[in-house]
């Protein structure tokens, strides 16, 4: 199951009136509940970060998606928000200390977070560069797609 598939099966139940949607493909077990305001995707991982070398190798890096920011008095801050469906994770490891801090100076290309999807750790990149103003999520909170996971204000 590709995150394709998930992405297709929340679009399925969010246009119809299925309320749920369980299933289990190659050991991966996905969950879609819907409620009146959003589609919610439960995903227990078995292990916290031990990926397989196989699948590392396999997987492009996504960088973050990018939007305008929709607080007015932020105007000059980028939202940065979640390119995929899953887990935020600050630092590589739960021991090592996190990717970014808010006020930390980032470079385009550096690595800010990893986004757990289907037992793979996808690396998200930033697309500027700039300044780290807020972190939006929490470690190891679930996220949508689309979701802010930091402001950042860019180098002028």
């Amino acid at each position: 199951m590709e995150l394709k598939d998930i992405k297709d099966l929340i679009k399925l139940v969010g246009e119809t009136d299925v309320s749920e949607v369980q299933i289990e493909l190659e050991g991966v077990k996905v969950a879609i509940k819907k409620n009146a305001q959003q589609v919610p995707i439960t995903y227990i991982p078995e292990h916290y970060f031990a990926p397989a070398e196989s699948a590392k190798q396999s997987v492009s890096q996504p960088t973050a998606k990018v939007e305008q920011p929709v607080n007015e008095k932020d105007n000059n801050l980028i939202e940065i928000s979640a390119p995929m469906v899953g887990t935020f994770y600050r630092a590589p490891s739960p021991d090592s200390p996190p990717f970014v801090k808010e006020g930390d100076l980032v470079q385009e290309g550096q690595i800010l977070c990893i986004i757990e999807a289907m037992k793979l750790m996808n690396e998200i990149q930033s697309e500027y560069s700039g300044r780290i103003v807020r972190i939006l999520v929490n470690n190891a909170e679930p996220v949508e797609y689309g979701q802010p996971l930091f402001l950042l204000e860019p180098e002028k």
